[in-house]
């Protein structure tokens, strides 16, 4: 007899059927005991006529049969079961998963996490991340896009010299990615349009609510761009595609992407934050004016804030008209910072000047030097925080809700 899912139940109403899963909870009245099975798909309820001395999280394979009750989850019940115990608990859980939220802090959740995360909502927190992640390869394969995969350990840094991981690499120095920026951008040579999801890493002393030392990126890159203008306009296409799939798999249904998002240059942005005219960046309390502004405004939880100064941008950021501001731009989605992109620099002599200006040796960016000495065409993109977009989406406070074994200051394990 093969396995059925929960969700398969009502479909085979008076047959004998087979499923396996874990003992979510165990109610004992008086003359009955139900038994709620959890498994992939949802929940099953299991009517026994004697206690069956299981514990919760116990593993077990049950053959019943499927019959009709409204009150039942999904409208059916198991009767007459015979239960095999796959994988008997011996001693109580350190916390409930039956409950509907966890009654455990944060902190308990994560030295816990093979536990936590099977706890219906941080689990339906994944299924949508996963749906993001979905979503991102549909739209940008869509437009043409090429996934791609880089290396996540460099010989330099890529955003700066500081807040990277450093490591030995066979006896010289080498570097945990900070971003796969070098490499999307050489690719453009290759495929004109290229994306990639992985892992990057960002040694930044922060201890916040929204920063990560290892977290998922969603990034792309684009050729033949007139500037910045076309990159805004394919993230978002990108992101409405991307939020419609997480309700097309998953049911959620997050806010909606307006097919133009409102944009801000960065001295107005400053001006509707209240932020001093000289400031050369925007703090979180910035960010949240702004978002109240857009939604006040414009109706959108998003706001672009464009043209930002250049000497708060990489080296590799192309300047605007104004060469002391840039063709870079954030995405601000409910008042947080959730996409850093813009346009960047194409000619091999601008690098070079750039270069020399900050007072930086040509030797350790040779290779990536090399891909606009043989010519790249004007070129942008953008990098997504996964667990900060979809930390936003669901209304998470603190993105290590959304990632299931984060990374930070404090936390190397499990």
């Amino acid at each position: 007899m093969q396995r059925i899912l929960s969700a398969q139940l009502a479909e085979h109403v008076g047959e004998e059927v087979r499923i396996a899963g874990w003992v979510h909870r165990v109610r004992e009245l008086k003359k009955v005991t139900f038994l709620i099975i959890r498994d992939a798909d949802g929940f099953s309820q299991v009517v026994m006529r004697e206690s069956p001395r299981i514990g919760e999280g116990s593993v077990v394979e049950i053959t019943a049969t499927v019959t009709e009750n409204e009150q039942a989850p999904g409208g059916v019940e198991l009767t007459e079961p015979v239960i095999e115990i796959l994988s008997r608990l011996t001693e109580p859980l350190p916390f409930e998963l039956h409950r509907p939220v966890l009654t455990v802090g944060l902190p308990a959740q994560l030295d816990h996490a093979a536990l936590a995360l099977r706890h219906p909502t941080r689990a339906a927190n994944l299924r949508i991340a996963a749906a993001v992640t979905a979503g991102f390869r549909k739209t940008l394969e869509a437009q043409r896009f090429v996934e791609i995969q880089t290396p996540k350990i460099v010989g330099s840094a890529t955003e700066s010299g500081a807040n990277v991981f450093q490591l030995d690499y066979f006896g010289r120095p080498g570097y945990l990615a900070q971003s796969p920026q070098f490499f999307k951008q050489l690719m453009v040579g290759v495929f004109e349009r290229v994306f990639e999801v992985g892992p990057v890493f960002r040694a930044e002393p922060s201890d916040t609510a929204r920063h990560l030392a290892q977290y998922t990126s969603l990034d792309a890159e684009m050729g033949f761009i007139k500037d910045h203008r076309d990159v805004m306009t394919a993230l978002t296409t990108t992101l409405g595609t991307m939020f419609a799939e997480v309700t097309a798999r998953t049911g959620f249904v997050p806010p909606e992407v307006p097919a133009e998002i409102p944009a801000v240059h960065f001295t107005e942005a400053l001006k509707i934050a209240g932020a001093p005219e000289d400031e050369p960046d925007l703090a979180p309390a910035h960010e949240r004016a702004l978002g109240e502004w857009a939604l006040r405004e414009h109706g959108s939880e998003f706001v672009y804030v464009t043209g930002y100064p250049m000497r708060k941008r990489p080296f590799y950021t192309h300047p605007s008209a104004d060469p002391a501001h840039s063709n870079g731009f954030d995405l601000l989605f409910k008042g947080l910072e959730i996409v850093t992109g813009g346009q960047r620099l194409h000619r091999y002599e601008d690098y070079v000047e750039v270069l020399r200006i900050k007072g930086e040796p040509l030797e350790p960016y040779a290779g990536y030097l090399d891909g606009f000495r043989y010519g790249m065409p004007p070129h942008g993109g953008w990098a997504i925080g996964l667990e900060r977009l979809v930390a936003r989406m669901v209304g998470a406070a603190n993105v290590r809700e959304v990632t299931a074994f984060p990374r930070d200051l404090q936390r190397i394990a499990p």
